[in-house]
């Protein structure tokens, strides 16, 4: 899958659109609270913001999210990011990052819908996966040379957008760094020219176990349920 799991169909109804809303605009505010309100210089927020205006949030919805997020105004921002690991039915694992305001809400609750599966503890579900930095991107010159610009922005790796990523016309890359190197290779790649989409942590399974198509269901069916919760920010699995 190379990045999270997208749940297929989630535009399908304006409630599921509602609720990506209220998700990008979360990643907005703390994006904003971690590294300050200016895009140029937080290059989270300006992938967070670049999201939500992809996704048809309102200009204003945004620019309240960033000032909330940065202190602006007088309502505190209190989210906070609790991973979760375990496993999915037929033993594919999978690693749930959540922002939540309320731990004591959200772990009860992530614990039910594990319930299909298997819950762990911290870390055991690590070995599977790698931590890295990931900048999605895409650039107007559809020819660009997007490993010469991975080799001068410091990636590790670079490797082609998924296609429905990326503007008709358009080169698109993932860029795979260290994670300490993450702020460098977005700042550099947009030096470069590209438009970056993404900048941010992820975990990347390493390898991916063979299914059936009615186990694959099953699977599916359950990051589905994790991906709804309101609290899940994002879901990563070793399932292409």
């Amino acid at each position: 899958m190379g990045a999270q799991w997208k749940q297929a169909g989630r535009e399908a109804n304006a409630q599921k659109k509602g609720q990506m809303t209220a998700k990008l605009v979360r990643e907005i505010m703390v994006a904003a609270k971690l590294g300050g309100p200016d895009p140029d210089l937080n290059p989270r927020l300006a992938a967070a913001v670049e999201k939500a205006k992809k996704a048809s949030v309102y200009r204003d919805t945004i620019e309240r999210a960033i000032k909330k997020g940065s202190g602006q105004t007088e309502e505190k921002v209190t989210y906070e990011t609790v991973v979760y690991e375990g496993f999915a039915p037929h033993k594919v694992p999978v690693v749930v990052e959540c922002l939540t305001d309320n731990r004591s809400r959200t772990a009860p609750e992530i614990r039910k819908l594990f319930q299909a599966g298997s819950l762990g503890q911290p870390g055991c579900v690590a070995f599977f996966f790698n931590h890295v930095g990931v900048v999605d991107a895409t650039h107007a010159d559809s020819a660009r040379d997007a490993e010469t610009d991975a080799i001068e922005a410091g990636a590790q790796e670079v490797q082609p957008l998924d296609p429905e990523e990326v503007p008709e016309g358009r080169k698109g890359a993932q860029f795979i760094t260290e994670i300490k190197d993450l702020d460098h290779v977005s700042k550099a790649l947009k030096a470069a020219g590209w438009n970056v989409i993404a900048a941010e942590l992820r975990f990347l399974a390493k390898s991916f176990p063979e299914l059936s198509e009615a186990a694959r269901k099953d699977v599916a069916d359950f990051l589905n349920a994790l991906d709804d919760h309101d609290d899940v920010h994002r879901v990563y699995a070793a399932l292409r």
